[in-house]
């Protein structure tokens, strides 16, 4: 683990507060490890699907996000199939669930095509 990388724990705990701030309800939906388990937004928009995407680093190194269940909005039912099985394969990973039937969520951050 490189110095300036933060422990996911750390980065859940900020994804929880910038949520709240912006008004929307975030909880988190699986626990993983402390140090350095996989982060995971499940962001749940409702009537217009969900949406899951992955902290992943660009070639260069930049930390980015992934649209893991691709381009488009996939069913609940479809997001959490994905990630439970995310979850058997590394159960060390983290998922944080916000709920945006606004649509009012921004990552922020790039979204990388990889």
């Amino acid at each position: 683990m490189t110095g300036d990388k933060l422990k996911t724990e750390f980065r859940v705990q900020a994804w929880l507060r910038r949520c709240s701030v912006a008004g929307l309800m975030a909880t988190v939906a699986r626990r993983g490890d402390g140090e350095a388990g996989a982060l995971f937004l499940k962001v749940n928009r409702f009537s217009r699907g969900c949406e899951v995407y992955s902290g992943v680093s660009t070639p260069s190194g930049t930390p980015a996000w992934f649209r893991a269940t691709g381009p488009i909005p996939v069913a609940e039912k479809e997001a959490d199939a994905y990630l439970v099985r995310q979850a058997s394969y590394d159960a060390d990973l983290w998922v944080v669930e916000i709920e945006d039937p606004r649509g009012d969520f921004q990552l922020g951050e790039p979204i990388s095509d990889l």
